[in-house]
């Protein structure tokens, strides 16, 4: 494996960063999942427009896009995968202990590793904790994922693959690494921005390609709704046949289904939407 770090390619075992990185001791960091095919990237444009936005609301010096494009150019090159998960960190870079960002200017790391088609179906669940959709780093793809990880520990001691959070006033808001939109008479919604929930990729484009509303949305909507399906760079668009202990057995629902069937042929038709 070759992993491109501050500038150029390196083995595995010769891609470093400091132990005194900031994206290491203290989650200074930002980061974008892109979905690869065939050694291509899909929707790069709008990760990397995505990297802009976060490293802003970080305070990140801004990214340069043109080196990240080379990065992933050069990883793709470099380690062929048929479908792949490629990712891009960008961290505050060599810092000293604490809060406090150094000058020594942010690191740069992309690096590939192969994946696996998602089954079409899969089990959430809820989790008592809460997002903040009024925190500092709302709305921004950082490297501080502690929260995700408890939560998605939970769903699988459940046997589910995603964890649905609710925000502070108990609105349903996304899950730890996915959006969620739900059929309520045969109309699609999903949480709002405002919700505090991550503009993914993938939820802008099913959301314009397949009609959605921007809902605000109860917590409780789950256990009514129709339908309900996730949306992530590698789930797409995924149905939920269980949610904590609500079976769904006909997902993937025809609302659900009809989503799939056109995220596929679009995003098939072009890489870079």
């Amino acid at each position: 494996m070759k992993i491109w770090v501050n500038g150029g390619l390196h083995t595995a075992e010769g891609a470093l960063v400091s132990v005194l990185d900031h994206g290491l001791t203290v989650g200074d960091g930002i980061f974008e999942t892109v979905k690869t095919v065939h050694g291509r990237p899909f929707a790069l444009t709008r990760h990397l427009d995505r990297l802009s936005r976060s490293a802003r609301g970080l305070g990140l010096p801004e990214p340069d896009l043109d080196e990240v494009r080379r990065a992933c150019a050069a990883v793709l090159d470099a380690n062929p995968v048929d479908l792949g998960r490629l990712r891009i960190t960008y961290t505050g870079g060599l810092s000293p202990l604490g809060s406090d960002r150094g000058e020594a200017g942010p690191t740069l790391v992309v690096a590939v590793g192969g994946t696996k088609r998602r089954p079409d179906t899969t089990a959430a669940i809820t989790v008592p904790w809460t997002r903040n959709e009024r925190g500092a780093v709302t709305g921004l793809k950082t490297t501080s994922y502690a929260e995700n990880v408890v939560a998605l520990a939970r769903a699988r001691e459940h046997g589910a693959s995603e964890a649905l959070f609710a925000n502070t006033v108990g609105a349903l808001c996304e899950g730890t690494g996915s959006n969620v939109f739900v059929v309520l008479d045969g109309e699609l919604h999903t949480p709002p921005l405002a919700s505090g929930c991550l503009a993914g990729i993938t939820r802008a484009l099913t959301a314009e390609w397949c009609g959605a509303h921007e809902t605000d949305l109860p917590l409780d909507v789950l256990e009514r709704a129709d339908e309900i399906f996730l949306t992530s760079t590698l789930r797409d668009v995924q149905a939920v046949h269980r949610l904590d202990d609500r079976q769904l057995p006909a997902a993937p629902g025809p609302v659900t289904t009809k989503a799939m069937r056109v995220f596929e042929e679009r995003a098939g038709a072009d890489l870079d939407p």
